[in-house]
């Protein structure tokens, strides 16, 4: 009787061995590291998309419950914040000559002198 269990316990422990190396073994090859880093780069993407739309969703429940629209700047009108579109342009980036990005204000009319055209 414990001739068959030593046995039976060494053939298991063979068998396990065997597969867990064969594992590891394709793991190490160009495919398999090709395969991991694929799923790496697949879970990264899915990690990126779940922050952004958990972003998105309380950035909209803010702005809800604050009474802003997108893009609006709020303004207070009896006691509670109203959205208002903006009346000035947006600024636009624009590059230097280095090529750092830098913010323009918007073009006004230049001023003149009242009488004069």
């Amino acid at each position: 009787m414990r001739r068959g269990l030593w046995f039976v316990a060494g053939a298991g422990t063979a068998a396990y061995v065997m597969v867990r190396g064969r594992r590891a073994a394709e793991a190490l090859t160009v495919d398999g590291l090709q395969d991991r880093l694929g799923a790496l780069s697949v879970g990264f993407r899915m990690f990126r998309d779940e922050v952004a739309q958990g972003r998105a969703d309380k950035e909209s429940e803010l702005r809800e419950r604050l009474g802003l629209v997108p893009h609006g700047t709020p303004e207070l009108e009896g006691g509670r914040h109203r959205a208002v579109a903006s009346t000035t342009p947006p600024t636009t980036p624009t590059m230097t000559p280095t090529m750092t990005p830098t913010m323009t204000p918007p073009m006004t009319p230049p001023m003149t002198e009242e009488g004069t055209t």
